[in-house]
């Protein structure tokens, strides 16, 4: 059954455009939509860049995006997430679709103005039915699951947010101190990089446990591990993606 944002959004009326780093996907999904009747074009994308490039000029419609175009130069995942407010402002309903199911990735792209998702793994006839629907208005998505993807993503961004404030109130010596912690450095070693005192290091270390309100070593470390731990972190607007 389908189910859609609250709301009931009116059927677009623009093309619909395919974005992906993949040709084979994109460019068969665009040649079924054709001969289908609908009106339907491929744009290859390996870059932001890329992506703004596709949809200017068009008719804003229904933007089948793919959440990652690949890696840059320094195999970074280039992420879509963070552009999808301004594609929204412009008049583009968003459909993602991709092949990660991290639930992170997949709330915050909802949350931040997705339509719906979709997997690239479900079969075509799946794909084709979901973008249909979502130029009509409706989501395959059901309700309560987006919602659910929502929230866990809300949820992770709230601890990320109360972490990132507790490490923002140490001094830059106390950051450094702690990243060297958290590269496997003990105490000892510390004040030798520094040139310091053991004692000195000791009581930096101890500030630091109060102001991450935490009561050893280990806890901190694990707390700044924790911010934007791993690759499948959502990039997000307004942060810097990873």
């Amino acid at each position: 059954m389908s189910s859609s944002p609250a709301g009931a959004p009116e059927p677009v009326t623009g093309d619909v455009l395919l974005v992906d780093d993949h040709e084979l996907v994109g460019a068969s999904l665009a040649e079924a939509l054709c001969q289908g009747g609908e009106r339907a074009r491929f744009r290859p994308a390996h870059s932001v860049s890329d992506l703004y490039t596709a949809v200017q000029g068009a008719e804003p419609g229904l933007l089948v995006l793919d959440l990652d175009l690949g890696t840059d130069e320094h195999g970074r995942r280039i992420e879509t997430i963070p552009v999808i407010p301004t594609l929204r402002s412009c008049g583009w309903r968003v459909l993602v679709l991709s092949g990660s199911s991290n639930p992170l990735r997949i709330g915050a792209a909802l949350h931040h103005g997705g339509f719906t998702w979709v997997s690239k793994s479900a079969p075509m006839a799946t794909l084709l039915v979901a973008i249909r629907e979502a130029r009509a208005g409706r989501s395959l998505l059901p309700q309560a699951r987006r919602e659910e993807l929502v929230h866990r993503y809300l949820e992770w961004d709230r601890r990320q947010r109360a972490v990132r404030a507790k490490l923002a109130t140490l001094t830059r010596r106390e950051r450094e101190v702690l990243d060297l912690l958290a590269s496997g450095m003990r105490v000892q070693a510390i004040a030798e990089h520094f040139v310091v005192s053991l004692p000195t290091v000791r009581t930096q270390v101890r500030a630091v446990l109060a102001k991450l309100e935490v009561g050893a070593q280990l806890e901190a470390v694990a707390l700044v591990r924790s911010v934007d731990a791993g690759e499948e972190a959502p990039g997000v607007p307004g942060r810097r993606v990873r």
